[in-house]
C-alpha cells in the first residue's frame, strides 16, 4: 500500500509539473506571438503610432493575448481539477480495497479459528467419553460442554449464512406478532444454561412487536454473546425490557472494559475488529453487531450504545410497538 501511495504521489506530481510547464510554455508562445504582431503593426504604421487607428489595432492584439492567457488558465485549472478528482477517487478506491482485503483476511482467520475451536472441543469430549469409563456426572458435564460448543458453532453458521442472504436479498422474513419480553426471556434462558446464572432480567412490562422472531432473537443473542465475551466471567449482565407509548426497548449492560467513544459507530461495521487475528484473545468474526444492526433497522428500529456512568457497555435495542 505504501509503494502504491508513493507511486500515485509521484505520478500526480509529474502530471501537475507537466501541466505547469506547458502552461508556462504556452504563455511564452503567446507573448512571442504578441511581440511579432506588435512589430508588424509598428512596421505598418512606422512613425504614426500616435494615431487612433494604431492604438485601436494595438488594443486588439493586446486583447487577443489576454484572451489566450485566460483560456490557458481556465483549461489548465479545469484539467487540474479533473486530475485532483481522479487522483482522489483512485486513492480512495485503493484505500478502500486495501482495508476490505485486510478485513476479509482477518475474517477468514477468525472464521477458521471459530470453526476449528468448537469442533476440536466436541471431538475431545467425545473421545474422552469413548476411551474412559466416566461416572454419570462427568458424562453429563462433557455432554453439556459439547452442546454448548455446538450452539456456538450453530450461532456462527447462522450469522454467516444470514449475512449473506440479507445482503443478497434472498432471505424472506416472516412478519408475526411477537411478545418481546418473552423472546428476550427465552434468549436469557438459553444463555444461562450455557454460561451460568450471571444474567438478570428486569421485565415488568409485557410489550408486543411485529417482525421475524428468528431474526430478532438472533439480534438479541449477538448482543448477549458480545457481553459474555468482553465482560469478566464473575460479573453480572443486566437485561431490562421496557416500553413507552410507541417503542419497545431492550437494554443489555455488562461490566466489561467498554467501548471507546470514537469506536462506538465503528463496531456496527462489517468485519470490524481491532488488532491482528493471529494474536487476538477474544473470539468472534466481526459479523455479530453488523448483522444485529441490519436486522433491527430492517424492522424499522434502531440500536445504539449508551454512555456508561462508571464502566462497562450498554446496548439498547429500540423497536416499534404494535
Amino acid at each position: 500500500m505504501k509503494r502504491i501511495s508513493l507511486l500515485h504521489f509521484m505520478l500526480f506530481f509529474y502530471v501537475v509539473a507537466a501541466l505547469v510547464f506547458w502552461g508556462i510554455s504556452l504563455e511564452k508562445q503567446s507573448q512571442l506571438l504578441f511581440n511579432k504582431e506588435q512589430q508588424l503593426l509598428l512596421v505598418e504604421y512606422k512613425n504614426q503610432t500616435h494615431t487612433i487607428a494604431f492604438q485601436q489595432q494595438l488594443q486588439q492584439i493586446e486583447n487577443k493575448r489576454d484572451r489566450r492567457t485566460k483560456q490557458y488558465i481556465a483549461e489548465g485549472s479545469t484539467f487540474l481539477i479533473v486530475i485532483l478528482i481522479g487522483a482522489t477517487v483512485v486513492f480512495s478506491f485503493y484505500s478502500r480495497t486495501n482495508r476490505l482485503n485486510k478485513q476479509q483476511n482477518n475474517f477468514m482467520l477468525a472464521v477458521t479459528h471459530e470453526l476449528k475451536s468448537p469442533l476440536a472441543a466436541i471431538k475431545l469430549n467425545l473421545e474422552t467419553l469413548e476411551k474412559r469409563n466416566l461416572d454419570s456426572d462427568q458424562q453429563k458435564l462433557l455432554l453439556q460442554r459439547s452442546v454448548t460448543e455446538s450452539n456456538r458453532l450453530n450461532d456462527l453458521c447462522n450469522n454467516m449464512l444470514l449475512a449473506s442472504q440479507i445482503e443478497g436479498k434472498q432471505y424472506q422474513s416472516v412478519q408475526e406478532k411477537i411478545i418481546f419480553s418473552d423472546l428476550v426471556a427465552q434468549s436469557i434462558q438459553q444463555f444461562s444454561s450455557r454460561f451460568g446464572n450471571r444474567f438478570t432480567l428486569d421485565s415488568a412490562t409485557t410489550c408486543s412487536i411485529l417482525g421475524d422472531a428468528f431474526l430478532i432473537q438472533l439480534a438479541v443473542h449477538n448482543i448477549l454473546d458480545n457481553a459474555v465475551k468482553y465482560a469478566p466471567a464473575a460479573t453480572n449482565i443486566a437485561i431490562r425490557v421496557y416500553a413507552d407509548e410507541q417503542w419497545a426497548y431492550c437494554s443489555i449492560a455488562d461490566e466489561g472494559e467498554g467501548i471507546a467513544a470514537e469506536e462506538q459507530q465503528e463496531v456496527f461495521k462489517k468485519f470490524y475488529r481491532i488488532g491482528n487475528e493471529q494474536v487476538r484473545k477474544k473470539k468472534g468474526t466481526g459479523l455479530g453487531l453488523y448483522l444485529t444492526k441490519k436486522i433491527i433497522v430492517q424492522h424499522k428500529g434502531s440500536i445504539y450504545l449508551k454512555e456508561p456512568s462508571e464502566k462497562g457497555c450498554t446496548f439498547i435495542i429500540k423497536l416499534p410497538l404494535v
